[in-house]
């Protein structure tokens, strides 16, 4: 069945960023890092790998490594077994330490908070870049859009693009950018939680039917 013909998304989104507020007021970044260069490493770490099992990988490599010189200077084959749990380990590996070459090279092993810099890093797409700048500094530069985001904001009828960098964009143009961040996390955690891909509790949505053209249709 098609979606429901509702309001236009610019109509709509107070009243869902006021039921997100609602239903997740304390929604945050799950991913576990202390600094700037931690949640870098467990960023680069997390794609296509959960969030869980990175958080039960990196306290002993946090441990280990404290700075970006010790990710730098340290034996390839050694990193690779310290984060060998998660997916594609070896290429993960590759760019942390490729990163933080980059960081002691250019950026006296300090991980720059500006969205164009963090862009020269290995390992580091702008999905990623706007967790770090988000979490770790505090600047919207844009919005989070990785899984969760696309398919919760494409159901809801925010976007009708499949691309992450055509959906932030449209994104940033109904959200007001004082909300970009928490917006980021709130979706994220609904689409874990309510919106799933397989099986959505659209019952147990605070959204509903007034707010997403999807409820009860996928």
């Amino acid at each position: 069945m098609p979606p429901r013909k509702l309001a236009p998304a610019r109509e709509r989104i107070p009243k869902i960023l006021a039921a997100l507020d609602k239903s997740l007021p304390d929604a945050r970044c799950v991913l576990q890092g202390s600094t700037p260069l931690e949640l870098l490493v467990a960023t680069i770490l997390s794609a296509q790998c959960t969030d869980k099992l990175v958080n039960q990988v990196t306290p002993a490599l946090f441990r280990k490594y404290r700075s970006a010189a010790d990710y730098a200077t340290a034996p390839l084959r050694e990193l690779e077994r310290d984060v060998g749990r998660v997916n594609f380990f070896r290429t993960k590996a590759k760019h942390i330490q490729a990163a933080a070459r980059l960081l002691v090279a250019r950026f006296g092993g300090v991980v720059p908070n500006r969205m164009e810099e963090l862009l020269e890093l290995p390992g580091v797409a702008r999905k990623t870049a706007n967790v770090i700048l988000g979490n770790a500094f505090g600047v919207s530069c844009g919005i989070v859009v990785d899984t969760h985001v696309m398919r919760v904001s494409q159901r809801l009828a925010l976007t009708t693009q499949h691309d992450r960098e055509k959906i932030e964009q449209d994104l940033m143009a109904l959200v007001p950018r004082q909300r970009w961040i928490r917006f980021g996390h709130q979706v994220i955690l609904h689409g874990r939680t309510v919106c799933t891909a397989r099986g959505p509790k659209c019952e147990a949505c605070p959204l509903g039917a007034a707010l997403c053209p999807s409820y009860r249709n996928v």
